[in-house]
Formats: structure tokens, C-alpha cells, sequence
């Protein structure tokens, strides 16, 4: 950072004096590529809601390590634990908090939140805040200062801890870069193809076909014609019926030209270099692979769990974490989660294979697998057991109930 003459570091760094965020938002299309006209990108709208809808459906929990050391549990007690969970704020559910938070953070790169501390720094309140509401300053002594416009324009000045800055990817670490200016071309380019086909189609799509006639129309001629053909071009009560022409007028008609095709093509690869922008798979967003097969198609919505979702999740997670839990809480090892087992499932027969392999290996218990199904547990002992099989099982000491191997009798 820049030194004062006396070694005095400068102070106030805001988002607007970065040269990253200088970026104009102009695409090479002439259209100004923002949040707002970016939300109009149906593929770019698609991305955002499969994040926000994945990571929501998840549900963020609160989890506390066991005294054993092993594992953790679900720290339902904790005042934190239900405003992640369920109820962030009076009206507000978990599930609009969370796909709200990824939305902003898939457009801005920033979503920020209220938080609402009473008595002894507990959480009573999580507040959602429009990203261009906030104001953002890094101090000399590397400190932030956040500032929220009010309704009548007024910045208002945040106590410290009071703001919770979920980042996205970022260049400086502390402010994340706006995605849909790094990505503008291909926004701008999909905004200007949306409107050039819509204006095609303002009229009939292209020309149907075109209307030849001896002679030259005066200006009324040229307007009455104008206005007869388009109750046939454009839908109008002539449409669809044969056409009487006179005057040795004659009607050509016009099919798709390759320049059409190639158009509707160009759009297709937008919306595959929007998601590339997005790091979200095409198929997430509805535009398959006619060469998929059920097998591949498996294939990808578990890589979209792991190297889409997974990153995400983290990043919610550690933020949680860094800005959410005091320091005790912190060294007591309390941890936040996404379930991100839902968005893993693949066939029902192929999971209950897994777990199956699970259970006879003394992985897990009955009840464990009936928790990973959202069933009750059993009311006996034996839900609580853990079994292994005959071949398996380990002589250290522990007297664990043994599975003998079933085996299919030959007949003689």
C-alpha cells in the first residue's frame, strides 16, 4: 500500500478508486452490460437460480464437535443455528436467505447482511442488503468501514461487526469481482442476439415472402399494399388464407436461409459461454446433448455437485465461520455445513447398494442409514449396532455382533 510523506500509510480505499471496477460496463455491442440488464439473460438468470436453489435446498446447520473427538452433531441450541437453519429474520425463511446470498454473489461478486447482535453478541436477526446499497472501505490499519445508503439517499455508517461481506472470487481479497463486467461480451452479445431475433419476429419473423409488381405504387398505393399484407405476414384475419393477387403481381416465397440457421446456432453457443461464465454445466440450465446418455447425464449432475456446488458451499461456510462465531465459539470448533447429500444422490438402487456395502462393513448402523433416508430410527437396541462381516471383521478387542456372508447353495 502507498505511504504519506512521515511513513503514514493512506487511508480510504473504496470500491469505485480500484482500477478493477473501473471496467467499463459498455460490451463491444454497444449494450451496457449491468446486474440488472444481465438478469434479463434467461441462461445467465438460469445459472444464478441453480445455485441458489441447490445451496438452499441444502440447508446450512450449525455443527459442534463431539466430546469424543469423532464427528459432529447439529448444534440445534445455538441462537445462530436457527437463523441459518430456518428463520433468518421476522418473514424471511433460511431457504430466501441463502438463494438470495447466491444470486447477488453470481451477478456482483458481493452479497452482504445485516446482523442484528443483542446481550451477549447473540445473533438475533441475519438481514439481507442490496449489494449497491453498501459502501466499502479498507482503513490504513487494514480494518473495513462499511457505509448502507438509506431510502432517502443518506450513507449510514455500520458498527463494526455488524455487516457479514460474503466474497466472491476476488482479485484483492477483499472485495469480489463483479462477474457479469467479466463476462459482458458474452452477456452483451446474448442480449443483442435476444433482441435481434425478437425485432425479426416483430413482423412475421423474416420476410415470408415478397410481393412483386409491374409498375411503380404511389405513396397511398405503397400504403394501402403495406397494410394488406399485413393481415397476411403478420397475423393478422387474412392469415393463413390464399392470397388473390392481380396486376400481374406475382408472390415469391422465402424459406430459412443458412444465415438463419447460423443465427439460431450463435445463440445456442451463447448460452454455452454464458455457462462457462458461470461455471454451471449447460445441461443445469436446459440445453442438452442429443449424444448423452443416461449414464453421462449421472455423470454430470454429480460433477456439478462436486465442482460447482462444493466451492460455493465452502466459501458460504468459512464465511459463516470468520464472521459469524465469536472467538470462543471458534475455539471450541463449531463449524458450519451444507447437507450437500441430496444434490450426490444418484439411482435409488445404486445408493442403496452403497449403503448397503456401508453397513455390512461397520461404517455406519441402522439408524444412521435411516437418518440418511429421513426416517425414524428403530426402537430397539440394535439400530445402534454396528455390524461386520465374517471376512472382515478386525480381532482388536471388541466384541461386535458378526455377519456371516450369504452364500447360495449348489445342488449336487
Amino acid at each position: 500500500m502507498a505511504r504519506l510523506a512521515g511513513g503514514e500509510r493512506k487511508d480510504a480505499v473504496t470500491l469505485d478508486q480500484l482500477p478493477g471496477f473501473l471496467m467499463n460496463a459498455e460490451s463491444a455491442t454497444g449494450i451496457s452490460v449491468t446486474w440488472s440488464t444481465a438478469l434479463q439473460v434467461s441462461a445467465m438468470f438460469a445459472c444464478a437460480r441453480v445455485v441458489g436453489e441447490g445451496l438452499a435446498q441444502s440447508r446450512l446447520r450449525l455443527m459442534r464437535p463431539r466430546k469424543s473427538g469423532i464427528g459432529a452433531d447439529v448444534y440445534s441450541d445455538h441462537p445462530l443455528h436457527r437463523r441459518l437453519f430456518l428463520e433468518p429474520s421476522a418473514g424471511m425463511t433460511a431457504f430466501s436467505l441463502i438463494e438470495t446470498v447466491a444470486i447477488h454473489l453470481m451477478f456482483v461478486g458481493n452479497a452482504f447482511v445485516f446482523v442484528n447482535r443483542v446481550g451477549d453478541n447473540r445473533v438475533h436477526e441475519l438481514i439481507v442488503i442490496e449489494p449497491g446499497r453498501v459502501k466499502v472501505t479498507r482503513r490504513a490499519d487494514l480494518t473495513y468501514r462499511y457505509e448502507v445508503a438509506g431510502d432517502d439517499g443518506h450513507w449510514q455508517p455500520m458498527p463494526p461487526g455488524s455487516v457479514w461481506h460474503i466474497r466472491g472470487p476476488s482479485w484483492n481479497g477483499w472485495m469480489g469481482l463483479e462477474p457479469v463486467k467479466l463476462a459482458r461480451e458474452a452477456l452483451g452479445l446474448s442480449l443483442a442476439l435476444e433482441a435481434g431475433h425478437a425485432r425479426m419476429h416483430k413482423s412475421g419473423a423474416t420476410p415470408s415472402g415478397a410481393y412483386a409488381i409491374d409498375g411503380e405504387l404511389t405513396v397511398d398505393q405503397y400504403k394501402q399494399l403495406a397494410t394488406w399484407l399485413k393481415r397476411y405476414a403478420a397475423g393478422g384475419d387474412l392469415a393463413g388464407t390464399p392470397m388473390i393477387l392481380d396486376r400481374g403481381a406475382k408472390w415469391l416465397a422465402q424459406q430459412m436461409t443458412g444465415v438463419d440457421a447460423e443465427h439460431l446456432e450463435t445463440r445456442r453457443f451463447q448460452i454455452e459461454e454464458v455457462c462457462r461464465g458461470a461455471r454451471v454445466l449447460p445441461i443445469m440450465v436446459g440445453l442438452t446433448d442429443k449424444t448423452a446418455t443416461y449414464a453421462s447425464v449421472e455423470q454430470m449432475l454429480i460433477a456439478h455437485a462436486t465442482h460447482t456446488m462444493s466451492p460455493w458451499a465452502g466459501r458460504i461456510e468459512q464465511s459463516v465461520e470468520v464472521s459469524l462465531l465469536t472467538d470462543a465459539e471458534k475455539d471450541e470448533g463449531l463449524t458450519a455445513r451444507f447437507n450437500l447429500n441430496s444434490l450426490m444422490r444418484g439411482a435409488y438402487k445404486d445408493r442403496q447398494e452403497g449403503l448397503q456395502i456401508q453397513r455390512r462393513s461397520g461404517v455406519i448402523n441402522a439408524n444412521e442409514w435411516r437418518e440418511l433416508e429421513d426416517m425414524n430410527p428403530r426402537d430397539d437396541e440394535g439400530g445402534n449396532q454396528y455390524i461386520v462381516e465374517a471376512n472382515m471383521a478386525v480381532q482388536d478387542g471388541r466384541d461386535l455382533p458378526v455377519v456371516k456372508p450369504t452364500t447360495e447353495k449348489k445342488d449336487s
